[in-house]
């Protein structure tokens, strides 16, 4: 092991330390607002909590309607006005112990979410990851690929932007139901859909490298087209703009305090927050500060970052 991974691992293992030691506090009130209830944590601060924190809360299907966001130092210190979909408070009793599960010293280290694109094995199926150029009829060709190759889809999730397309494809052996591992069946399946995501007119690269590490599902779609840099393109270009407002970012350098000021302003839906979050995240940057308010068919976020 080189110098430089000696020393990465030691802070990781710190920040372990930290947070075995100082385990993350949630309550859960129900009493203090009359619309929504109100999530708070304090914790220990490491690399992507807030993103981690962020994902867990989409992930219980919550409306984020305000949030106050702080994490100066080693510590964050966090509140979330949150709803059900249909408006209402919560009624469930495992909120607190699902956020301290995510964000307590078992949980994921952040620094294991590698960019990549390919196909792996899970505990239950093998996921595919694939990236390219969008066109009519190129998810039918890829399963109909690997229906040949004597795949089950179990389930897929396809986001395109900007004529580009990043896909999660979940499946298992037709004949025994079991996740693929068995490397050459691995490597047929991705040269046959490399050949399908290329086609004839794919000016840019298609992928289907191999990934080590398993991610959150919408957070690896995100990175995969934070690599792909399917933002480059003119927003008119792609054609998706019309009939939509295009959202309103400032960027405010403040240089003689350290921080730069961003504010959005767009139509709000769900899991916003959580793409922006994710954005800043895969752009290096750590939100120091942040105040959101989605209270009316317009979001209103603001907040503080600076590089990693």
């Amino acid at each position: 092991m080189d110098c430089w991974s000696s020393s990465f691992a030691v802070v990781d293992e710190f920040e372990k330390l930290v947070l075995r030691m100082n385990p993350p506090r949630v309550t859960v009130d129900n009493t203090s607002n009359r619309k929504a209830t109100l999530i708070k944590v304090d914790s220990a601060n490491k690399r992507g909590s807030l993103l981690e924190l962020v994902q867990v809360l989409n992930d219980l299907d919550l409306i984020i309607r305000r949030a106050y966001i702080s994490s100066d130092g080693e510590w964050f210190m966090d509140v979330f006005h949150v709803t059900d979909q249909n408006g209402n408070k919560l009624s469930e009793d495992d909120v607190s112990e699902r956020i301290q599960q995510s964000l307590g010293p078992r949980a994921r280290s952040f620094r294991s979410l590698r960019r990549s694109v390919g196909v792996q094995a899970a505990l239950e199926h093998t996921t595919i990851e694939l990236t390219g150029r969008d066109r009519p009829g190129l998810l039918s060709e890829v399963f109909a690929v690997l229906s040949d190759l004597k795949c089950n889809v179990m389930g897929a999730e396809v986001w395109t932007h900007n004529s580009r397309m990043a896909s999660v494809v979940y499946i298992t052996s037709e004949a025994t139901g079991l996740p693929i591992d068995d490397p050459d069946t691995l490597a047929k399946i991705k040269r046959l859909l490399l050949y399908v995501l290329k086609g004839d007119r794919d000016k840019r690269s298609a992928n289907t490298a191999v990934s080590v590490d398993s991610t959150h599902k919408e957070r690896r779609l995100h990175q995969m087209m934070y690599a792909d840099r399917d933002y480059d393109m003119n927003y008119a270009e792609s054609g998706s703009a019309s009939g939509r407002s295009k959202p309103l970012v400032t960027v405010e350098s403040c240089t003689d305090k350290g921080y730069t000021v961003v504010n959005l302003r767009c139509p709000d839906r769900p899991k916003l927050l959580f793409d922006a979050v994710c954005t800043l995240t895969d752009m290096q940057y750590v939100v120091y500060h942040a105040t959101v308010i989605a209270e009316s068919p317009e979001a209103y976020q603001a907040c503080r970052w600076e590089p990693y």
